[in-house]
């Protein structure tokens, strides 16, 4: 089985360093045309199964990279919610105290005030993909950088979320023998002309 995870396209969030993860963000125009080109040139993986965690930055990418394929939501599949820093810059931030405390350390456990850990972003993506992964038929799923990073970190045991960082419209295609992450490869895959 394989289980390909891809990040949505370029948002206004992206482009000005926010924190944000519940807002519903569309893709900005320079967003779509990125994914555009990345479509000419590159091969997106296809499956039996695809989906996407509903917010609008996934679904505009979906449409874009596999078009009217039927697809389902799965909203546990969502980017962490920020809380009291959602929509705002380290620049803005820097000086909270709150903030600060947030970033420092355990970066996986510490909540964000009135928001999620990023323990807690791992847990329910991991709880969403279980019978995906269990029922053994590729899938493609369009997410969001936290999730795949986090899912990524805890299927292989090690490095960090931040060690499993894509650009937008870009992502990892995981293989599996059972239940067991066997491999993992960078997706999508050059057309060679």
């Amino acid at each position: 089985m394989k289980l390909t995870l891809i990040r949505h396209g370029r948002t206004i969030g992206n482009i000005n360093g926010l924190y944000y993860g519940k807002t519903d963000l569309p893709l900005v125009e320079e967003g779509v045309d990125a994914l555009e080109q990345l479509k000419r040139d590159h091969r997106y993986p296809t499956a039996k199964h695809y989906y996407t965690s509903g917010m609008l930055r996934t679904e505009q990418t979906f449409r874009i990279l596999y078009g009217e394929t039927p697809h389902e939501i799965i909203p546990d599949l969502r980017e962490i919610d920020c809380g009291d820093f959602e929509m705002r810059s380290y620049e803005q931030l820097k000086d909270d105290p709150a903030f600060q405390e947030w970033i420092t350390g355990d970066n996986e456990a510490n909540i964000c005030p009135n928001g999620e850990s990023g323990n807690a972003v791992t847990e329910r993506a991991l709880a969403a993909l279980a019978p995906i992964i269990e029922a053994g038929e590729d899938a493609v799923i369009i997410t969001h950088s936290g999730v795949i990073g986090g899912v990524l970190c805890r299927l292989f045991g090690k490095g960090t979320r931040y060690d499993y960082r894509v650009d937008p419209g870009f992502g990892f295609m995981v293989e599996f023998s059972g239940a067991t992450p066997i491999s993992i490869e960078k997706v999508p895959f050059p057309i060679h002309k």
